[in-house]
């Protein structure tokens, strides 16, 4: 029977306080990123704050899901920094508490949280992302002075149509103006052109007042007692400067919400099932018609089944032309004739081909959107287990609590995320990419590392230790680690200076007949190397011996003795002689010849190395060998 025992309690009390705090900020955050991007469809609009009330509720619900997994990995990573910098973690261990028991209520919890996050997004998202997408389309239809876009008609003003050759966006002035004034019918169209304009709203936002410098006007007059008239009177009208009046409500409206209907994001995902098999089976129609059409064009081919059509196409595939004589005979004239009808018909297949091409790609982009939000639904909320995972052992290992370093580590993660995910989404919406593989390139990036970072916290690796990574790299390079000996303040055995100077002068002499016995300054024998070699069991025995007396003499008082001691390398016993410790890697490492040579050329660094190392070491013995006698007539 399950049980919860106070220590869930506890470790869920403490998550539960942070949660909320954190999700908040982790709220206002991307709502301030978000609310960045739209800020000029806000300002400046007479908006009420009744409507800008609804669009912060909406931007707030869309923004739930982004900010569930931010909050579980900050208030994960504090909770468990808190229980460790205080020593609480360690009690629990000490009490025999593994720390997969400690994390158990707050996987319980963070699967909830991940039901609900996939629960909004399915039911609660869809409707709130509609509702936004309306709000910010009818904002940006309230001012159309600030929504004239360049080189294309805008229709947004009611019964006129206006052209702008280019926008000063610094001052709003417009340049190449040209305007269209609708009335009661075409023959009642009044052009208006001008060099430069502005566009202001009035004060009660009913009307819009166009100012206009150096242009022309042109206009019918026809009238109704002209009606029955072949001829149309109209007036021309330069100026230098005008001003006309246009209507325009500018009251805020919502705009009709049937807009969006093909939008993935304001969809649930049975909606979005629904709607894939929908689209697939109508573009899939489109493009039989597409190539029905294409066979009959082409190859001249009548309806037929499926079994003569295939027929009738080979036999046409099958006939062969001599274009180049039959050109050959024709005259001037109707070669000229012949090259422009094949032109034309190549441009006309051009455009059709590319205007179908643009058909099925925006088709293609429109389902490819469609799986994209469906599979996000399922990611988002994986995504708050995976960060929990992240953030509670990184806080057990860190056993930093507060917001200093936690902050740090969470901003730093999120951005490795957000940038796996977007790049995945922009890929795989664009097409580069298999759905699946752009939508799941993070979560297949962050959850090796949950379960790195949960298996070294549960066996209290250490991750973070700097000198660790360091030495390895050091060694794996085959840089020298240096040697550090200090004197001590304390000393409770002084050292046998006797014994220590015999047993240096036996390590001289080992040093001496091994180096000549060796020849370490010789290429080594590669089959030795790579497939028959032997361990060194003797230069690890003088190694030992070595620093056996280099202990001994760290108790020293004598200076020139600790300086002397800090020039003893540190020597590498293994790396002169082969590659791995396995035979078989050794092996593998000479077939694959890039990799081989890497080791080999290694592998006689190190002999070098070791050779310096030894006389170093023979010189190094002489003098503190010289030093203890010193020190022994002395007394």
């Amino acid at each position: 029977m399950l049980r919860i025992k106070k220590l869930d309690t506890f470790i869920a009390k403490q998550f539960g306080l942070l949660f909320v705090g954190t999700f908040f900020i982790c709220q206002f955050v991307l709502m301030m990123q978000f609310l960045w991007r739209y800020i000029d469809d806000l300002i400046g609009k007479g908006i009420s704050m009744e409507v800008m009330a609804q669009f912060f509720w909406y931007m707030g619900l869309s923004l739930v899901p982004q900010a569930l997994p931010l909050a579980i990995l900050l208030s994960s990573l504090i909770t468990f920094g808190n229980l460790g910098e205080s020593s609480e973690l360690t009690a629990i261990k000490a009490a025999g508490i593994s720390l997969m028991q400690a994390f158990r209520s707050l996987i319980v919890i963070s699967v909830f949280i991940a039901l609900c996050s996939f629960y909004f997004q399915n039911v609660i998202g869809p409707n709130a992302n509609q509702k936004m997408a309306q709000l910010l389309l009818s904002m940006r239809q309230k001012s159309p002075e600030l929504e004239i876009p360049e080189g294309i008609f805008y229709d947004g003003i009611p019964n006129t149509n206006l052209y702008v050759q280019k926008k000063d966006m610094k001052t709003g002035k417009l340049y190449g103006i040209m305007i269209y004034r609708m009335t009661d019918s075409y023959e009642d169209a009044a052009i208006i052109l001008a060099d430069s304009g502005m566009l202001q709203s009035t004060e009660e936002k009913k009307h819009l007042v166009m100012s206009l410098w150096s242009g022309e006007w042109f206009e019918n007059m026809r009238s109704q007692e002209l009606a029955g008239s072949a001829a149309v009177p109209y007036r021309r009208e330069t100026f230098s400067s005008k001003k006309i009046i246009l209507d325009f409500d500018g009251d805020f409206s919502m705009t009709d919400g049937s807009v969006f209907s093909g939008d993935a994001r304001a969809k649930g995902l049975p909606q979005i099932r629904h709607d894939i098999d929908s689209l697939d089976n109508t573009y899939d129609s489109i493009g039989r018609s597409y190539y029905a059409d294409g066979k009959r064009m082409y190859y001249n081919l009548p309806k037929l089944d499926k079994k003569d059509s295939l027929k009738a196409l080979k036999t046409a595939m099958a006939k062969t032309y001599n274009f180049d004589s039959v050109y050959a005979k024709l005259t001037p004239e109707k070669k000229q004739m012949a090259v422009n009808t094949a032109l034309s018909k190549a441009q006309s297949a051009r455009s059709d081909l590319e205007f179908k091409s643009m058909l099925t790609g925006d088709a293609d982009r429109v389902i490819r959107m469609h799986k994209i939000e469906a599979i996000n639904k399922f990611t988002t909320a994986l995504l708050c287990i995976i960060f929990f995972f992240i953030g509670a052992p990184l806080g057990a290992i860190i056993r930093k609590g507060g917001l200093g370093i936690p902050v740090i580590i969470s901003v730093f993660v999120f951005i490795i995320y957000y940038i796996l995910d977007n790049t995945g989404y922009r890929m795989a919406r664009g097409g580069m990419w298999a759905i699946w593989f752009g939508k799941g390139i993070a979560t297949a990036v962050l959850a090796p590392v949950a379960v790195f970072f949960t298996y070294k916290a549960n066996k209290d690796s250490v991750v973070f230790n700097m000198d660790l990574y360091r030495n390895f790299v050091m060694k794996l390079l085959g840089l020298r680690l240096k040697r550090h000996v200090y004197g001590k303040e304390v000393i409770i055995n002084d050292p046998d200076y006797p014994t220590d100077a015999a047993r240096l002068a036996a390590i001289s002499e080992e040093v001496a007949d091994y180096a000549h016995e060796h020849k370490l300054k010789r290429a080594p024998n590669i089959i030795k190397v790579f497939f028959n070699y032997h361990p060194d069991h003797s230069i690890e025995r003088i190694s030992a011996e070595m620093e056996e007396v280099i202990d001994d003499l760290s108790n020293t008082k004598d200076k020139v003795i600790l300086t002397e001691l800090n020039k003893y390398p540190v020597v590498s016993v293994k790396a002169h002689t082969r590659p791995f410790e396995r035979r078989w890697m050794n092996i593998v490492s000479f077939i694959i010849l890039p990799i081989g040579l890497f080791c080999y050329f290694r592998m006689w660094h190190f002999r070098l190395r070791l050779d310096r190392d030894l006389k170093m070491i023979m010189n190094t013995n002489k003098a503190i060998i010289d030093r203890i006698g010193q020190m022994t007539a002395r007394v």
